[in-house]
């Protein structure tokens, strides 16, 4: 499998932690991690390679030159690293046809070969939406224009490379940025549901991009049924979305002993 990872320093430690379940998780299988960035050191990047060589993986680094998308628009507080995953398909290896972009706050713990091998030859991706009514609805709004039918969450995209080199144009992301800057919360995320959400194969949320902070409810609509056990077994992808993370001093939630157990693992 291909992996696809955008970060900067603050985040090489959760990663290594995602990482180190995704190993764990699929014994056999063997991964080439792609870490696109444009800040790490030589020496975090000579790190992070020996870490994922201690596994049996392989790790490809992706430098992003500073003058890349110079002249892009960006947003409040984000930078200019919220193009990389949708333009992310500019800078891997030409013959590559798909990867699994997974963002460095959640961890693995199911299988994910099923999904990766997903036909998604007339889709640009793969993803989940997180079917709460209040972020749909106000998403829906926000970006009214754009007729979402669903909001999907950014941080586990599967890509069709091959369809993206074909239909993705740069020029018409950056348009949508200038155009509505005042209104792009999550720039990246509101990039990808306002012009490619049609586009899109769901996965299911449950399984495939179970938000932690929401366990409860999963619970109740599902009439209990989406319990611990039922994580525990069923669900390959716990994400810790938010601003409160399981690796910070004061975290607390369902999942954080689950955390701490591979980050021991990972960390030791």
């Amino acid at each position: 499998m291909n992996v696809l990872v955008t970060l900067n320093s603050n985040y090489i430690k959760p990663l290594k932690v995602m990482l180190k379940s995704l190993f764990l998780t699929h014994p056999g299988e063997h991964f080439t991690v792609y870490v696109m960035h444009s800040g790490l050191t030589a020496a975090e990047l000579d790190d992070l390679k020996r870490y994922t060589e201690l596994d049996g993986q392989d790790l490809a680094v992706i430098t992003v030159r500073e003058d890349m998308f110079g002249d892009a628009p960006v947003v409040k507080h984000y930078s200019k690293e919220m193009y990389y995953r949708i333009l992310a398909y500019q800078f891997l290896p030409a013959d590559m046809d798909r990867i699994l972009y997974l963002d460095p706050d959640l961890i693995v713990i199911n299988d994910l070969r099923e999904m990766y091998d997903l036909d998604i030859s007339d889709r640009l991706y793969a993803a989940a939406y997180h079917d709460r009514l209040s972020v749909k609805e106000i998403n829906k709004l926000r970006l009214k224009a754009y007729d979402l039918e669903a909001y999907y969450n950014s941080g586990v995209l599967l890509m069709n490379l091959d369809l993206q080199r074909r239909k993705i144009r740069e020029q018409e992301i950056f348009s949508f940025v200038e155009e509505n800057r005042k209104r792009l919360i999550l720039p990246d995320q509101d990039i990808l549901n306002a012009l490619y959400s049609k586009s899109i194969r769901p996965l299911d949320e449950i399984r495939y991009n179970y938000d932690a902070r929401y366990y409860l409810y999963y619970k109740l609509v599902s009439n209990g049924a989406v319990d611990m056990d039922y994580v525990i077994r069923h669900t390959s992808i716990i994400h810790f979305c938010g601003k409160r993370k399981p690796w910070t001093k004061g975290y607390s939630g369902p999942f954080h002993s689950l955390y701490k157990h591979y980050e021991v693992i990972a960390l030791p």
